[in-house]
């Protein structure tokens, strides 16, 4: 049974001078539990919208998702959205809380009762994605790009999510950074069986972190399969023309 499944999804927004507003068209694609997918295309091609509807940030005009088996609408999203986790492109604090509020956010949106050794759970978080305690007494300003992201996603990491979502999330990183979050995701995965997607147009980045890769042009998936088998040996024009460099953005 697949962890997350999209049955023919389309999403649009309301028609402009730049287009007819169809971001994704028909889009089905099932992701396996412990699998890693990463999804590719052009910039514009609606890789971030289709993680979003993912944990029903937003929700498709058309089409089924589905949870585990699940439709997801039968599904309270605040249960949903601790069981499939978010990191955004840009890392977002609340500039107006603690770091250890920042961290404990999610945790105290979303149960009900008191979650016991608050500070206990912040140093075993902090431990997981390679951060000091002694961090939490910083303020957010004062946080790189690559701490805050990685505090982001001890943050997301603190309702126990069975999958995670991934927005490109070292696109604002330095390559040393970039390849910590690399490293940290891929021992998340192996250490606690998680799902994950993630979204990338980093077609190096997307070899380094290897498993499958669907590929998304104009709304719509043309190809799917072993990234290496995707990146070497391309089946489709459309795949053939962005690993090679010559796709238009938004295809």
């Amino acid at each position: 049974m697949a962890k997350i499944e999209l049955r023919a999804v389309s999403y649009a927004v309301p028609p402009s001078a730049a287009g007819d507003g169809r971001i994704l068209r028909q889009v089905s694609l099932a992701v396996e539990a412990g699998q890693s997918l990463t999804i590719l295309g052009p910039s514009g091609s609606g890789k971030s919208t289709l993680l979003r509807l993912c944990n029903r940030l937003i929700d498709p005009g058309e089409g089924e998702l589905f949870f585990q088996g699940r439709p997801m609408f039968e599904l309270p999203v605040v249960e949903l959205r601790r069981k499939v986790g978010l990191v955004f492109q840009t890392p977002i604090l609340l500039k107006d809380l603690s770091l250890r509020d920042n961290l404990l956010f999610a945790v105290h949106c979303c149960r009900k009762d008191s979650p016991g050794d608050e500070e206990a759970l912040a140093k075993r978080l902090l431990d997981q994605v390679g951060l000091p305690v002694s961090i939490l007494g910083q303020r957010p300003e004062e946080l790189s790009v690559g701490q805050a992201q990685r505090l982001c996603l001890a943050r997301t990491l603190a309702t126990h999510p069975e999958v995670l979502l991934l927005d490109e999330p070292t696109s604002a990183l330095d390559p040393t950074a970039r390849l910590g979050i690399e490293r940290l995701v891929a021992a998340l995965r192996r250490d606690h069986t998680l799902t994950s997607i993630f979204v990338t147009h980093d077609l190096a980045q997307a070899r380094r972190l290897g498993g499958r890769a669907a590929v998304l042009v104009r709304g719509r998936i043309v190809e799917e399969g072993p990234v290496e088998a995707i990146l070497d040996h391309p089946a489709q024009e459309l795949t053939q023309r962005f690993v090679s460099g010559n796709l238009e953005e938004g295809g």
